[in-house]
């Protein structure tokens, strides 16, 4: 990491939080060369549109305005979300909330019409910045996996008071450790889940975007126990930042990983054209997950979607078949959920389809075959 980059940004935020917004303006600019990319404007920023030959008003939020919401204890905001999910008959999709020592949380809870007489994997998804459990839900399509292979799939909602831009707080250290801050309560508020609902406790999964995704690795490296596996969406290797400036310098300019303790199933996508999460990250999830894990067999494919995206997966297998990591590194794709639909915000319908990948994955791993 360089640190006059790391340096200068730890005194914007200064500045920021000082009222001296032009004065942090100028600085961030010098320090990234050419202008701001969205890689150092928000967790969540959109690509920015391609140049025009007519100039036209910028949809991006001005530097300015995105550093009095970092100040603020968030990012950028989005466009409108997506509030109204279908539901088939006989399924529900309930509104409840945890309360327990670690905070409040509001949640959805996807219960499929389908319900096999045992019971059923759980899957937990965390959504980005500026996003609502709902939104997610459109976006991702994982209710209707819900239906097709008969899980559960919980939404934790992150509340504008716990961050101004509905981000879950992977950057800070009180939210990075076991028995602390959203890891134990996100902990909690599964095993609630689990308690009230008929979910399958060997086979629980934890999944992510952006900071939904480095808080998703923060958690399961946390909780082994609970989670069966991780899925990682354009995030970060947990213990990636310390404060906003790393955060900055992390998204930016990628980061080193510190390794896991115990094994993590771990299933990573990422494109390589995102611009507000370096690409570089995925690779450092993957490096994290790995230390831990032995006598695997490297193999990589290359392929297309339907929709004509090309990626490349990198799978180190297990001598029993089974994946316990898996890279997917996706051509010209942005920062948004691979396969998404468009009704959802931050989705890349080109594909492949992330979603049915995951779950694919995630249920190759049962606690007690570990």
């Amino acid at each position: 990491m360089n640190d006059r980059f790391t340096r200068g940004m730890a005194k914007a935020a200064a500045l920021t939080r000082a009222g001296q917004l032009q004065e942090a303006t100028d600085l961030i600019q010098s320090l990234l060369g050419q202008g701001y990319p969205a890689a150092a404007t928000a967790v969540e920023t959109p690509p920015t549109p391609k140049k025009r030959q007519k100039p036209a008003p910028s949809p991006r939020t001005g530097l300015a305005e995105t550093l009095r919401k970092i100040a603020e204890g968030g990012m950028p905001a989005h466009g409108p979300l997506s509030d109204a999910v279908a539901v088939p008959q006989g399924a529900s999709f309930q509104s409840l909330t945890y309360r327990g020592p670690h905070g409040t949380r509001e949640y959805r809870l996807y219960i499929p019409a389908r319900r096999p007489d045992a019971s059923m994997p759980l899957i937990v998804m965390l959504h980005g910045c500026t996003q609502t459990p709902e939104d997610f839900a459109t976006g991702t399509g994982m209710n209707a996996l819900a239906e097709e292979m008969g899980c559960l799939i919980v939404y934790p909602a992150q509340p504008s008071g716990a961050n101004a831009q509905k981000c879950w707080n992977w950057f800070r250290p009180e939210d990075q450790a076991r028995d602390r801050g959203e890891p134990a309560l996100i902990a909690e508020l599964t095993r609630e889940v689990l308690r009230n609902h008929p979910a399958d406790a060997a086979r629980t999964y934890i999944a992510g975007l952006s900071a939904g995704a480095a808080a998703a690795i923060i958690t399961a490296a946390a909780y082994p126990e609970i989670f069966s596996a991780v899925g990682v969406h354009s995030g970060l290797p947990a213990g990636s930042a310390q404060d906003v400036p790393s955060a900055f310098s992390a998204m930016r300019r990628g980061t080193s990983s510190r390794p896991h303790d115990k094994i993590v199933p771990t299933i990573v996508f990422h494109g390589q054209a995102d611009t507000t999460v370096h690409p570089t990250n995925g690779t450092a999830v993957m490096e994290q997950a790995l230390h831990a894990m032995a006598d695997l067999e490297k193999v990589t494919e290359s392929g297309t979607s339907a929709a004509g995206r090309k990626y490349r997966r990198t799978a180190h297998m297990l001598a029993d078949g089974r994946s316990s990591a898996e890279h997917w590194e996706i051509e010209g794709a942005g920062h948004a959920w691979a396969g998404g639909h468009p009704a959802g915000s931050y989705t890349d319908p080109a594909g492949p389809d992330a979603s049915r990948v995951m779950v694919t994955f995630f249920l190759q791993h049962v606690q007690r075959q570990r």
